[in-house]
């Protein structure tokens, strides 16, 4: 198994109190990229949202290979976003993009 670290781009295309912010990092802390030695060097934010509502989930997931990785990213983001009750159709998420890779053999 490969350790990927993945960006999972989205919008929320209406407001979304800092709040429910916060339940989703809570929700993605346990896939913190920060556990990784690249999320740890680069500092990276398990979410960081811009001003316009584009906002970039970064998870850390294994998998046998990249494909897996880049869906199971899109799972754990989904799951993130329902789970703190925003609707599909107000937090699109884009195509998610390797950030890193953490093999081990």
């Amino acid at each position: 198994m490969t350790t990927y670290v993945i960006t999972v781009p989205g919008t929320f295309l209406h407001g979304v109190p800092d709040s429910v912010r916060s339940d989703i990092g809570r929700r993605l802390r346990p896939q913190d990229p920060r556990n990784t030695d690249l999320g740890e060097s680069e500092e990276l934010s398990v979410l960081t949202v811009e001003e316009d509502g584009m906002f970039a989930a970064r998870v850390e997931v294994e998998a046998a290979d990249r494909s897996q990785a880049e869906a199971e990213a899109v799972r754990l983001v989904s799951r993130a976003l329902r789970d703190s009750g925003l609707a599909e159709k107000d937090s699109p998420l884009g195509p998610a993009v390797v950030t890193g890779i953490d093999s081990e053999f």
